[in-house]
């Protein structure tokens, strides 16, 4: 009975959002669950990398070929988008960097508080000190999760949220306690990426708290968290297989957002 409701749940979120389906669809052929808008976002990814807009897609989990989305089903009838109607000129194409930042949101949590320790950023008050990478940080991270390019007003709600961290005269004063500041912080942040980021919030607000406990920039950051996931770094200019992403901490059914529409014959 237990088994039966953990397998109601799982089946109730979105492989994608891993929130619960929003406007629920369906690919035609391999019938596997999609919120509308997911699905139709990985759509955009998979045709810009077709010179030509392709007629079909693989599906993110079985990889099987699907020509239409099914949504809006209400039990008389439904609407179906065909992938062949899709405008690839108003692609956003993921850099190597935004897959791996991706990614990085389907492993366990954790992994490298050994050596960016989130408490003691907080305990020795290192928020008061500015992070002149977090802007671009946020950027990327915002982009590689909604998979858009244009974020600047995302990006930009969430820097004046983390901006007074470093400007307010009070925590320059040092009036509120340590712990008080982080859970205003996770508070705060949590409010406004929550309408962007859904079911990963939590997770997104864990992550900005590890950049900036790093004190690193950007590239360093990457090197750190990528030799210990055991990945190849996003800069390199050698193709990157599934293998080499694909980190053994995996949590959730991994999707194909590394393929290459290849045959499977890796």
């Amino acid at each position: 009975m237990e088994d039966e409701s953990a397998s109601n749940s799982h089946d109730s979120i979105c492989p994608i959002c891993l929130g619960p389906f929003i406007q629920l669809s369906y690919l035609d052929h391999c019938l596997h669950q999609f919120c509308f808008n997911c699905i139709l976002r990985w759509t955009k990814v998979v045709s810009a990398k077709n010179h030509t807009p392709p007629s079909s897609v693989k599906c993110p989990l079985c990889k099987t070929d699907n020509f239409s989305i099914i949504h809006g089903v209400d039990g008389d009838c439904f609407q179906r988008y065909y992938i062949n109607h899709h405008n690839v000129e108003d692609c956003f194409i993921l850099s190597k960097a935004h897959r791996y930042r991706l990614q990085s949101y389907y492993t366990q949590q954790g992994f490298l508080e050994d050596i960016f320790n989130i408490p003691q950023y907080w305990k020795s008050r290192k928020y008061n000190q500015p992070n002149n990478w977090l802007q671009t940080w946020l950027t990327r991270e915002i982009q590689a999760l909604t998979q858009e390019e244009d974020v600047e007003i995302i990006v930009h709600h969430i820097f004046g949220v983390v901006k007074p961290l470093w400007t307010s005269r009070e925590q320059k004063l040092h009036i509120n306690a340590p712990e008080k500041k982080q859970e205003e912080f996770k508070i705060s942040v949590s409010e406004a990426v929550r309408p962007f980021l859904g079911a990963r919030t939590d997770r997104f607000v864990y992550e900005i708290q590890l950049f900036l406990a790093s004190g690193l920039n950007i590239e360093a950051y990457d090197a750190v968290y990528i030799q210990r996931l055991g990945w190849s770094s996003p800069g390199e200019n050698t193709e990157v297989s599934q293998n080499e992403l694909v980190d053994r901490t995996t949590v959730i059914p991994y999707l194909y957002i590394f393929d290459d529409d290849s045959d499977g014959n890796e």
